[in-house]
This record gives structure tokens, C-alpha cells and sequence, in this order.
């Protein structure tokens, strides 16, 4: 009897012992505070609720208090072109953007957002990054740049011009004060475009009072979800660019205090993102020219528009002339696009 005592005893002891153990521990738990990055994007509040917002939501559940990732938006805490050394040093602690927009100092930065004639359809940013090698070039690039980690490419819309006159002829572009894209207003302005630079939000008012006369921003998807639409009744079906090409990125230091599992559920939240503008945009862009009832289609003659993509072989051959990591980059353009064109319909036409 007595020895039955001791045992109910002792198992009483270890039973308190244990339940007191998982009392410390819980609050122990719980008095972690979460991971709190904040992130920028490139993209003003309506556009950010489909080419980001998703993902972060997700990414935030997901992460059961873990982790918490607050989006802001285009230049809401620095402007878009200092992006790059804000989240360098720390300021904020993610970005997602192209490279050329944010001013990245890397010799790839060129090739990012829209590098003329570079895609023809969304699919091919993906199949570029992570078939044909721009992966691997793009972290050898940021690998050499202390404090910003690259992460994750992917594409967005084809680049048109939306207008407030038509554009029907080569000779229509000449003197338009446009808002684009650094490289893409580089190339543009061989054609007689003055590219612009604003911030974001400031586009449709310039539009508004006459100090823009367009934008080569985005496609048609876009031009209705952020009210250029209302501003740029015409929209011109040539495109310089199939895909925009953007990126995720990190501040190195907080990117490598973040556990692997935290890690592998925000690349998960990236491709969740790549994969929701790939359907919103291919969608978008052919539901809006034929039911969208804003913009009025006009077409620059396929004769006319090729000497545009001529010309732009004339600006692949400079940027690779500059050598090293540019003359890889576009040799691997260039094999795609010729892969491209012997696989046929529906890879390519014509």
C-alpha cells in the first residue's frame, strides 16, 4: 500500500512538474514578438491590391503571427527612384519593383521593366528566368552588391501607349511628352518621344493639364483599373514590349534573420503573386479592347511598325557592345527568340 502511495506520489510530482512546465513555456511563446517588415511597392493603391496585395494577405495568415509583412505603396515612404538604396540601408526592409525604375546600381538593371522587343508574351519572363539562365545572371549581379538580396522575377502587361490624340503613324509620336520607363524612354526617344519623369500619382492630372500627352506605362488593364482610362481615350495596339519585367527583393540582413520555413512560405507568396497577374493580366488585356468601351483602338501599320523593331536590334546590339553581363543577357534574348520562332504558332506568328 505504502508503495502505492509513493507512486501515485511521485507520478502527482511529475504531472505538476510537467504542467508547470508547459505553463512557463506558453507565455514564453507567446511574448515573442513577430518578424515586421515593411514592404514598397512600385505600384500606386488600386494597382497594388491585384499585382501584390493578395500575396502579402496570404503571406500573413499564413504565417500565424510569426511574421508580419505591411505593404505600402508607390513612394508612399520614398520615392520609387531611391527605392533601391532605402532598402539598402535598411529604411525598408523589402521592395518590389523592376530594376531600372529603382535606380538598381547593377549592369543588369537595364534589362528590367520593359527592354524593347525583349518579350513578346507574358510567359516568356518566367521561361527566360528559369529555363534559360536570367536567374542565375540576376543573382551573380545583386551578389555583388552589398545589402540587397534578389529574389524573385516575374511578369507583368505588355507596354502600349495610351493617348490623349490617336496614334496612327510613326510621325504621331513625334514631340509627345510621354511618362514611361527609363530604358524604355531612352529607346522611345529615337522616334521623336520626350519621355517623362513623375511620380505615380501624380500622371493623371499631368495627362489632365496638358504636361503629359500620353503614357507607355502598361497595357490596357492597367490604364482601366488606375483611371487612366478616363484621361487617355486611345490606346495604341503596337506594343514595344510583351511582358514587364519586375522583382522581389530584400534587404540582405533582415532577409537572413528570417527562419527557412518563414524563407520558403514567402517564395511560395511570390510565385502566388507571378501566377495571379499572369491570368489578370492575359484576361484583362483582351476583355478590355473588345468590352472595356473607354478606349478607342488605333494600329500603326505593320509595314511602318518595322522599322520600330529594327531599330530596336540596333539597341540590343549597343547595350551588348557594352560586354560582360549585358552581351550574355542579350545573347540568351536572342537565342530565345530564335528558339521561339522555329517551335512556330503558337510560340510565335509569322
Amino acid at each position: 500500500m505504502q508503495n502505492r502511495r509513493d507512486f501515485l506520489k511521485k507520478a502527482g510530482m511529475a504531472s505538476a512538474a510537467a504542467a508547470g512546465t508547459t505553463a512557463l513555456a506558453t507565455p514564453y511563446v507567446r511574448a515573442q514578438s513577430p518578424i515586421r517588415w515593411r514592404l514598397q511597392t512600385y505600384a500606386g493603391p488600386a494597382l497594388a491590391e491585384h499585382v501584390v496585395k493578395p500575396a502579402i494577405d496570404a503571406f500573413n495568415k499564413a504565417a500565424n503571427g510569426e511574421m508580419v509583412i505591411e505593404l505600402y505603396h508607390a513612394d508612399q515612404l520614398v520615392p520609387t527612384g531611391e527605392l533601391f538604396r532605402a532598402m539598402q540601408n535598411g529604411t525598408i526592409d523589402a521592395v518590389q519593383s523592376d530594376d531600372d525604375s529603382m535606380a538598381a546600381p547593377v549592369d543588369v538593371s537595364v534589362f528590367g521593366g520593359y527592354f524593347p522587343f525583349a518579350t513578346r508574351y507574358s510567359l516568356d519572363v518566367q521561361a527566360l528566368f528559369y529555363k534559360h539562365g536570367l536567374a542565375e545572371i540576376w543573382e551573380e549581379a545583386y551578389g555583388e552588391v552589398e545589402g540587397v538580396t534578389w529574389l524573385s522575377a516575374g511578369s507583368w502587361d505588355p507596354c502600349h501607349f495610351n493617348t490623349k490624340e490617336p496614334i496612327k503613324s510613326l510621325e504621331d509620336l513625334k514631340g509627345k511628352r510621354v511618362f514611361t520607363f527609363p530604358t524604355a524612354g531612352k529607346f522611345l526617344s529615337r522616334f521623336g518621344v520626350v519621355p517623362v519623369t513623375l511620380p505615380w500619382e501624380d500622371v493623371e492630372v499631368a495627362v489632365q493639364t496638358g504636361e503629359l500627352d500620353g503614357i507607355a506605362w502598361s497595357g490596357i488593364t492597367e490604364d482601366y483599373t488606375v483611371g487612366w482610362a478616363d484621361v487617355t481615350p486611345y490606346l495604341l495596339t503596337n506594343n514595344i514590349c510583351g511582358a514587364w519585367v519586375g522583382s522581389f527583393f530584400a534587404n540582405s540582413d533582415r532577409w537572413n534573420e528570417v527562419p527557412d520555413h518563414l524563407k520558403q512560405l514567402f517564395r511560395l507568396a511570390m510565385d502566388s503573386s507571378h501566377y495571379y497577374r499572369l491570368h489578370w493580366y492575359w484576361a484583362g488585356e483582351a476583355d478590355l479592347r473588345v468590352n472595356g468601351g473607354k478606349m478607342e483602338l488605333t494600329t500603326i501599320p505593320d509595314a511602318e511598325w518595322a522599322t520600330v523593331e529594327a531599330e530596336a536590334e540596333n539597341f540590343w546590339d549597343e547595350i551588348a557592345a557594352e560586354g560582360g553581363r549585358k552581351e550574355r543577357v542579350v545573347e540568351i534574348l536572342r537565342n530565345y527568340r530564335s528558339l521561339m520562332q522555329k517551335a512556330g504558332p503558337p510560340y510565335r506568328y509569322g
